[in-house]
C-alpha cells in the first residue's frame, strides 16, 4: 500500500475516528474513571508490566466497540451501492479488502502504541527497572484490536444491515463479559474454607486480562502462544469474510476462526498458576546488608536500608535471639484467598502495605517493626479490618517504647471500638513485670506467624491458643 492510497484511505474510511476513540475513551478510562489505576506500585505509570496489563483490560469494552466500528466500515460498499461496481472492476477482491484492512490495522495500532507511550513515559521517569518482558502484552493487545476491526468488517460485508453493527458490538461485549463473570471463571473452595473464582483456559481466549494484583505478575510465554494463534485465527477468518462472495465462500471463512480456537485452548495452560507467573528476573533481589527489596523496586532501596537496619536492632534489642534477622520484600505470589506464609527469621513487606506506602524515616522502621512482630493473616486479595492491625500498633509500641499511629497520625483501618481497645490492652501489658510482658509479646508474635488464632486475643489475655 502506497501513501497516496493510504491517504485517500483515511478520508474515505472511518479508520481515523476508530483510532481517536480508542485512544482518548481509554486515556479517560485510565485518568478518570478507574481510580486503582493510578495508584501504588500496580499503577499503570509505575512499571512497564502493569502499563501493559492494564492498556490490555481495557479491552474488556474498546474491543466490543472496535469489532462494532470495524462493522460500520464494513457496509460502506452496500451504503453507496457500489458493491455491483466493484465486483467488475478487474483489482482483485482481497487487494481491494487488504487497503481496507491495512488502512484500518495501521491506526488502530497506531492509537494503542500511543495509549503506551503516554503511560510508557510516566514509567520512565518512575521505575528503576527497564526491561522487554512487557512487550508481548502489549503486542497481543495491539493484534486484538485490528484483528477485531477485521472480523467487524467481513462481517458487515457479509451481513449488510443497519442493525449489525450494533449486533455485533453487544455480542463482543457479552462475549467479553460472560469470559470474565462465568464461562470463564472456576469456582474452587480453598484449604482455609474460603470460595473463589479462578480464571480458567476458556478466560483466555478474551483480549482483556484479569485486574493488575501485583507488580512481580506476568503473562506466561504459553499464554502469548495461545492467544496469538487465536487472534490470527480472527483475523483470517474476518479478511476471509470481507474477500467472500458467495455463501459457500462465506462459511469456509470460519474455519480459521473454529480451527484456531481449537488449537489455541490445546496450547493455553488449564492451572491458572501457569497462565498469571511471577517474573522471575524481576523479583530477584538486590540487597543492602540484611535489607532487601525485587529489582522491580531497586530504586527505593537506599530509602529502606537505614529505617530496615534500625528496626532490625530494635527488634533484637527486645526479642533476643527470637528476633529476625533481614527484612526482605515479598515476592510470593499467592492464590487469592489463601493463608498469608510467614517466616520467623524474616520482616517481609510489600510496599502497597498501608503502613508502608507512604511511610519514611522512623515511621517507616515503626512500620517495619510492626511488621516484623504481627505480619498480618488476613487472606490474600482481602482487606483486613479485625484483630491484627490492633495488636500491630501494640507490639510496635512495646517495641519502641511508646504508643504511636502506624502511619504518621493518618488512622488505620480499625474494626468499631479498636482505639479503645489499643489503649486498654496497653495499659494492661505495660503494668506486668517485664518477664510477664515478653512472654505474652512471644506468644502473640508465634500465633501471628503460624496465622493459626487471633494474636490480639493472645496479646490480650495472655493465652497462646
Amino acid at each position: 500500500m502506497n501513501v497516496s492510497v493510504l491517504r485517500i484511505e483515511l478520508k474515505r474510511s472511518i479508520a481515523p475516528w476508530a483510532g481517536a476513540v480508542v485512544l482518548t475513551t481509554a486515556l479517560a478510562f485510565l485518568y478518570l474513571i478507574n481510580v486503582s489505576s493510578w495508584t501504588g506500585t500496580t499503577a499503570w505509570t509505575a512499571q512497564w508490566t502493569p502499563l501493559a496489563l492494564w492498556t490490555r483490560g481495557v479491552l474488556f469494552y474498546l474491543w466490543p466497540l472496535v469489532v462494532g466500528l470495524g462493522a460500520l466500515q464494513g457496509l460502506r460498499d452496500h451504503r453507496s451501492k457500489m458493491s455491483e461496481l466493484l465486483t467488475s472492476t478487474p483489482r482483485p477482491a482481497w487487494h481491494r479488502a487488504a487497503t481496507l484492512a491495512g488502512t484500518t490495522a495501521i491506526t488502530l495500532a497506531s492509537a494503542f502504541a500511543l495509549l503506551v507511550l503516554v503511560g510508557g513515559v510516566q514509567v520512565f521517569a518512575n521505575a528503576g527497572y527497564a526491561h522487554l518482558g512487557w512487550l508481548p502484552i502489549s503486542l497481543v493487545g495491539a493484534l486484538f484490536l485490528v484483528a477485531g476491526a477485521v472480523l467487524g468488517m467481513g462481517a458487515g460485508r457479509a451481513l449488510p444491515s443497519a442493525l449489525t453493527p450494533p449486533a455485533l458490538a453487544m455480542t463482543a461485549f457479552v462475549f467479553t463479559a460472560l469470559m470474565h463473570m462465568s464461562l470463564g471463571r472456576t469456582r474452587t473452595i480453598t484449604a482455609e474454607g474460603v470460595e473463589i473464582t479462578e480464571p480458567n483456559r476458556i478466560s483466555l481466549l478474551s483480549p482483556a486480562v484479569e485486574e493488575v494484583r501485583g507488580v512481580l505478575v506476568t503473562l506466561s510465554a504459553s499464554v502469548h502462544v495461545g492467544q496469538t494463534i487465536w487472534v490470527l485465527g480472527i483475523a483470517a477468518t474476518g479478511f476471509a469474510l470481507l474477500v467472500a462472495a458467495t455463501l459457500r465462500a462465506r462459511l469456509l471463512a470460519l474455519t480459521p476462526v473454529l480451527a484456531c480456537a481449537v488449537l489455541a485452548l490445546l496450547v493455553l495452560p488449564s492451572d491458572p498458576r501457569r497462565m498469571y507467573v511471577v517474573d522471575e528476573a524481576a523479583a530477584a533481589l538486590v540487597c543492602d546488608g540484611p535489607v532487601c527489596v525485587t529489582k522491580t523496586h531497586q530504586a527505593r532501596l537506599d530509602d529502606l536500608a537505614g529505617p530496615g537496619k534500625e528496626a532490625l536492632r530494635l527488634l533484637h534489642d527486645a526479642l533476643g535471639s527470637r528476633a529476625p534477622v533481614s527484612v526482605r520484600e515479598n515476592a510470593a505470589v499467592l492464590p487469592e484467598g489463601s493463608t498469608p506464609q510467614w517466616s520467623r527469621h524474616t520482616v517481609l513487606f510489600d510496599f502497597d502495605d498501608e503502613i508502608i506506602a507512604a511511610a519514611k524515616g522512623e515511621e517507616l522502621t515503626r512500620a517495619l517493626v510492626a511488621k516484623g512482630m504481627v505480619p498480618g493473616c488476613s487472606p490474600v486479595g482481602w482487606n483486613g479490618t479485625g484483630g491484627d492491625q490492633i495488636a500491630q500498633t501494640i507490639a510496635a509500641g512495646w517495641v519502641l517504647g511508646d504508643l504511636r499511629s502506624l502511619t504518621g497520625g493518618e488512622p488505620v483501618r480499625l474494626r468499631p471500638g479498636g482505639e479503645a481497645e489499643i489503649r486498654t490492652v496497653w495499659k494492661e501489658l505495660k503494668a506486668l513485670p517485664r518477664a510477664e510482658q515478653l512472654s505474652r509479646i512471644n506468644a502473640m508474635r508465634a500465633v501471628a506467624l503460624s496465622c493459626k488464632g487471633d494474636a490480639f486475643s493472645v496479646l490480650e489475655s495472655g493465652a497462646s491458643g
